[in-house]
């Protein structure tokens, strides 16, 4: 199976998103297992130190927003058929949300499946993993004391 076949569903959306949708996507019967991972909006993070500073205790997030670089799209489906071609698995999808987002809402959604559940595991961090250090999408957290924070700048 080509690594095209094999990577569903890749997108970036200003819109909530639907996990059932992820997941139906990777439908197969030749998969046994399907690792999925949902990253949420928290309310609370680290903010990163500044050069020479000790890490910082975790502070209250009110909201944040993500950005996407007008080439975030396709470097997101080029590490969706890397994973597709590293991994025995049956399929890859990859969906994450750009704009505004309150605590709680879904902002991004991966998942694989596999014949095995070891292969979708590993298929699914890497995945998660690869896109959070290689896709531009790029976070603007608020926190509760009105500091701010960019994320994933290169």
């Amino acid at each position: 199976m080509s690594a095209n076949s094999v990577v569903r569903l890749v997108d970036i959306r200003d819109v909530p998103l639907d996990v059932s949708e992820v997941v139906d996507s990777l439908g197969d019967h030749a998969a046994g297992g399907l690792t999925l991972f949902v990253g949420k909006v928290r309310d609370h993070d680290r903010p990163a130190p500044g050069a020479g500073e000790e890490p910082a205790a975790d502070k209250p997030v009110t909201s944040l927003d993500y950005s996407a670089h007008p080439t975030a799209l396709a470097r997101m489906r080029e590490v969706c058929e890397r994973i597709a071609a590293e991994h025995d698995v049956h399929g890859v999808a990859a969906v994450h949300r750009v704009g505004h987002l309150e605590l709680g809402d879904v902002a991004v959604v991966v998942a694989t499946t596999a014949s095995h559940r070891g292969e979708a595991f590993a298929a699914s961090q890497a995945l998660i993993d690869t896109l959070k250090s290689e896709v531009p999408i790029w976070k603007h957290q608020r926190f509760a004391d009105g500091d701010e924070e960019w994320v994933g700048l290169p």
